[in-house]
């Protein structure tokens, strides 16, 4: 069933490609003007900001590491991306194999015999970190384990994944099955801001299924009211990890969120604790402030050769952006663009950059996008600008 429709299903993901690329590019922060990152006890992290896209804080993000059980964000994301292109249905009952009942390690305790759906399987596999109905869900979408690895190894490439490699849907130890700090982060923002309805899921604190009631392992759901997500993963090999996800109001009554992906960490209690050290960085040590609105004029530029003498230049969406607390007095902004430009120019094209600089070094580049489009004047007209344009050379 799954393959018969693949052709919609791909569709359905490169439609979110698109809509991934309208947001403004990652901002990093720069070490010689942001509060230093507090010491956190994990192999690797990273904390970035939703909101305004930019990394906060990092330490070893892009080093080889074992995800763990945090491998079934994968598992997930393509099980909604199924259900979004009509492949699948939520209450879909979906036979269990002999290889994902007897599979090992966390379990939601599906039975070969016993009926299941698809959502009960999502929340044991959210919820209860079972191995079982990552299993089958893997099986339902693309037959076998093994085939299902192919698909998630693509989707990581779509995503932008590019240090990362799967071999499994469970996330079980294998010499070949790695990610990074940095590219988890980029599939857990894929889940929270493509599957909104879905992501609702990993805030669940408890799920019974077979008469067996199992709490959520991200204790961090009983700690702060502001984590709604996401998920925790352990083996021997890979110690104890945390992705986790904050929303919180800003004073302007908006919201403000944080993603925080910590990675070997040496306990339950400790990828706890580190985690929410790192969403309280992010949080405290760091204002929000708005520059320009969506579509609001920042600069203009000559156009010649068009219907309009001049166009307009900026930011398709509102371009927001962390700065150290209190240090928003001293941020500037700067453009550089082209002069003269030639029609015809289609709206959205990159034709500039919005510089920002706090004590004199650079926090951010943004690329400034023509808000309208100018199309090509008549012969008259060009011709006159084409003079212009040699006298002015």
């Amino acid at each position: 069933m799954f393959k018969s429709g693949l052709s919609r299903f791909t569709r359905c993901l490169s439609l979110l490609a698109v809509s991934a690329s309208l947001g403004l590019s990652g901002l990093s922060a720069q070490a010689g003007v942001m509060p230093p990152s507090p010491e956190i006890g994990a192999k690797g992290y990273v904390l970035l900001d939703l909101t305004t896209g930019q990394t906060l804080a990092d330490f070893n993000s892009h080093e080889r590491l074992e995800p763990a059980s945090l491998t079934k964000l994968m598992t997930a994301y393509l099980a909604f991306a199924a259900i979004e292109a009509k492949q699948i249905k939520p209450d879909q009952v979906v036979p269990i194999s002999t290889y994902a009942w007897k599979a090992e390690g966390s379990r939601m305790f599906v039975e070969p015999n016993k009926p299941v759906t698809v959502d009960e399987l999502l929340k044991g596999v959210i919820v209860q970190s079972g191995n079982d109905a990552s299993r089958a869900i893997a099986e339902l979408l693309a037959g076998d384990e093994a085939n299902f690895a192919t698909l998630m190894n693509r989707e990581a490439q779509r995503l932008g994944m590019k240090e990362t490699s799967f071999k499994n849907a469970t996330g079980l130890p294998d010499p070949q099955h790695y990610t990074t700090a940095n590219d988890l982060a980029i599939l857990a923002k894929r889940i929270i801001l493509d599957f909104p309805g879905h992501y609702k899921l990993y805030s669940t604190k408890e799920y019974t299924y077979n008469g067996i009631r199992q709490p959520n392992r991200n204790r961090l759901l009983w700690i702060d009211p502001s984590v709604d997500g996401m998920k925790t993963g352990h083996t021997e090999s890979a110690g104890y990890c945390l992705i986790s996800s904050a929303n919180r109001k800003l004073p302007n009554g908006s919201d403000r969120r944080l993603l925080a992906v910590v990675l070997g960490t040496a306990s339950d209690q400790a990828r706890t604790q580190e985690s929410l050290k790192l969403l309280n960085y992010g949080f405290q040590m760091f204002d929000t402030v708005k520059l320009y609105s969506a579509r609001q004029p920042i600069a203009t530029s000559v156009v010649y050769k068009g219907q309009e003498k001049e166009i307009k230049l900026g930011v398709p969406k509102d371009l927001l952006i962390n700065v150290p607390k209190g240090a928003a007095a001293n941020l500037k902004a700067s453009v550089e663009k082209k002069e003269s430009l030639v029609a015809p120019i289609k709206a959205g094209t990159v034709l500039g950059n919005l510089k920002l600089t706090l004590e004199n070094e650079t926090l951010a580049t943004i690329p400034l996008q023509a808000l309208s489009t100018v199309d090509e004047a008549g012969f008259f007209g060009r011709m006159v600008d084409s003079a212009k344009m040699w006298i002015n050379n």
